[in-house]
């Protein structure tokens, strides 16, 4: 599934692709309601279904949001 430039998600706007991994695809994307860069990860369907894997998807976005620092990255929503 990928996703076009100007496609919105909800705040959220897609301005580019800038990867993609076994969990699925990462977007450059525009928080357009506070106004910042943010990247997206897009869990593909059959990933999404699978219990398992959304678990562990779920544990690796826990595990990020308890990092801090200059180069880490920061979860701000995982809907």
């Amino acid at each position: 599934m990928s996703l076009e430039p100007g496609t919105r998600l909800g705040r959220y706007e897609v301005r580019s692709k800038i990867g993609e991994g076994g969990m699925g695809e990462v977007y450059l994307a525009q928080d357009v309601q506070l106004d910042r860069p943010v990247a997206l990860k897009i869990l593909p369907a059959e990933i999404a279904a699978d219990q398992q894997r959304l678990h562990r998807f779920l544990q690796e976005a826990r595990a990020a949001s308890k990092i801090s620092g200059a180069h880490a990255a920061h979860i701000y929503d995982d809907e």
